[in-house]
């Protein structure tokens, strides 16, 4: 675990709202408020639209929609043929008789990602289509940036 110097500053909230913060906190087994906060802070800083569009990162895509609208399910494996260099893995669910949830595991450049979400969820069934970073990945980047040469594993391309 690194150590960092702490800073303090004060916060001004209104007192239900506070309240409603610290029995959230409480409830998600946060010792006090300061570790709340941070992780607030770090999650605020994992925003995809944040980003440059030539960073890259990892993440997912989590989307919810009815595989009974016409043409659907071929056009989001489609999509997932046009993108299959950022996707690295898939997980299919059936919700119930119409719906399901699909979770895509992507990593490369936030922008194509962001493309590729605002794409999903603008296909008519799609109830529910967002792009969550988990992880940026700077060497990466710094590699992408200074580097042209593409590197094959089994055929796959993993730059």
């Amino acid at each position: 675990m690194q150590h960092h110097e702490l800073s303090r500053f004060g916060v001004s909230i209104p007192n239900d709202l506070l309240q409603q913060f610290d029995a959230q906190i409480k409830n998600q087994g946060y010792g006090n408020r300061s570790e709340a906060i941070r992780d607030l802070i770090r999650k605020s800083l994992l925003l995809p639209e944040q980003y440059p569009a030539s960073q890259c990162v990892a993440g997912t895509i989590a989307m919810v929609y009815d595989h009974h609208v016409s043409e659907l399910p071929l056009s989001l494996i489609e999509l997932q043929h046009e993108h299959h260099h950022d996707i690295i893995s898939t997980m299919h669910i059936h919700l119930n008789h119409e719906q399901c949830l699909e979770i895509l595991v992507v990593r490369g450049e936030v922008g194509r990602l962001r493309e590729l979400g605002n794409r999903i969820r603008v296909l008519k069934g799609v109830l529910y289509a967002e792009l969550a970073v988990t992880h940026i990945d700077s060497e990466r980047y710094a590699q992408r940036q200074n580097d042209h040469d593409h590197h094959h594993d089994n055929g796959r391309d993993l730059t």
